[in-house]
């Protein structure tokens, strides 16, 4: 990381990791700093890569994409070229909301917003005619018990 961080530096990353439209004169005054000091550390951390962006988190049941799936993936073959095949294949279905390649008893995880069973149905197709995929498993989600909250920035 490279970057010492102190407890306003956490502090000021918990907070807009919770509320990134937060104006800097409240996000100062959360901190305890004036606003030029606060808004020179988040600048700082910015550059140094510590907050990659801003956004708005969407309810997706309300925008009709109320299911979701997790699909495994494993590679008929393990070498970089097909990684890197399948990689830049799945990442233009834009049903795939995360990819991530793992280690353990298959090669990738995906996860998949979907707006239904068939929605799932034309997502699977397109997956399994990836490059080198040998084998998938699907397992749908009933309910979201805990979704990504953020980083436990406490120390």
């Amino acid at each position: 990381m490279g970057l010492t961080l102190d407890k306003t530096d956490l502090l000021i990353l918990s907070l807009l990791q919770g509320e990134g439209r937060m104006s800097n004169v409240d996000l100062a005054r959360r901190v305890n700093l004036s606003a030029s000091p606060c808004l020179e550390r988040v600048r700082r951390l910015e550059a140094a890569g510590l907050i990659a962006g801003y956004s708005a988190r969407l309810n997706a049941s309300a925008l009709g994409y109320g299911t979701s799936a997790f699909i495994q993936v494993t590679l008929d073959r393990t070498t970089a070229e097909v990684f890197d095949r399948f990689r830049d294949a799945v990442i233009t279905i834009p049903e795939v909301a995360e990819c991530h390649m793992v280690a353990g008893g298959f090669d990738y995880l995906l996860k998949l917003r979907l707006t239904g069973m068939d929605a799932y149905r034309a997502v699977l197709t397109r997956i399994v005619d990836l490059p080198g995929v040998a084998q998938t498993h699907t397992y749908v989600v009933i309910e979201a018990i805990k979704q990504d909250t953020g980083l436990p920035l406490s120390r």
